[in-house]
């Protein structure tokens, strides 16, 4: 038998804990990317855009939604990118974005359902920066909204500021015009699209693009030719707009 000493103390004996598994660390929130921008969400379908909007925002972003191509030709003003659906109530998504590519140097991702080679090539030939397909991962929108936004340059040209065109000057910021050093007078519409027609002076601008983007949903084919002849009254020459027959108009050199 073995004999223990008086001296010595024996320990108690602690059992050792149960084995726990680590506990999962909580979802990591999302958070802001590199950069606070102001995107514009076209959507024909309400339903379809508030969980995008709502992941946009807690990524940092400022988001702002409309449903009509019309109004999309109006708010992309303020935008700093958009993400466009072809698939509008009012207008074809493509001819919004020509519209906005034609005034407009704001970044433009088409997010659409149609995904065929040809649609994706119309797109990016309508002015589109990038094509994404529905269903799509939210983590490529982001990548892509990213890249397009480092490539894109949002200062305005200095030209743009002040348009020359022959003895015709015309200022933006002060919506000023004048032919020969004498000031012309005109109203806002005939302002909006004498300055739509010099932007591009030697492009024809079809008539239907006109009248989305100087008068928004209003569809009249004489609000554009009664604009025009006042325009040619005021500029003292038919010869400063010229009719393409059958597709619109373009600014004439005199």
């Amino acid at each position: 038998m073995t004999r223990i000493s008086s001296g010595a103390v024996l320990e108690p004996h602690i059992p050792a804990p149960p084995h726990r598994p680590a506990e999962p660390h909580p979802a990591e929130e999302p958070h802001p990317g590199p950069g606070h921008h102001r995107i514009l969400v076209v959507d024909g379908t309400p339903d379809g855009a508030e969980t995008l909007m709502e992941r946009l925002r807690r990524h940092g972003h400022d988001t702002v939604c409309v449903h009509r191509g019309s109004a999309a030709l109006h708010a992309h003003q303020d935008a700093d990118l958009v993400l466009l659906d072809l698939d509008l109530p009012d207008l074809d998504g493509l001819e919004v974005c020509r519209v906005i590519r034609a005034t407009s140097r704001v970044p433009v991702i088409i997010v659409t359902s149609r995904g065929t080679e040809l649609d994706c090539v119309l797109g990016l030939q309508a002015g589109a920066d990038d094509y994404v397909v529905r269903p799509y991962g939210f983590r490529e929108l982001m990548a892509r909204m990213e890249a397009v936004m480092r490539r894109s340059t949002r200062e305005p040209a200095d030209p743009a500021r002040e348009i020359e065109h022959g003895p015709l000057r015309i200022d933006r910021n002060s919506r000023q015009v004048t032919l020969a050093g004498h000031e012309v007078k005109l109203t806002r519409k005939e302002f909006d699209l004498l300055l739509l027609l010099a932007s591009h002076p030697e492009t024809v601008i079809p008539r239907k693009r006109l009248l989305q983007q100087v008068w928004g949903d209003s569809w009249s084919r004489r609000t554009v030719d009664t604009h025009v002849s006042s325009l040619r009254g005021k500029l003292g020459d038919s010869g400063w707009i010229v009719t393409v027959r059958g597709v619109g108009f373009k600014l004439g050199q005199i």
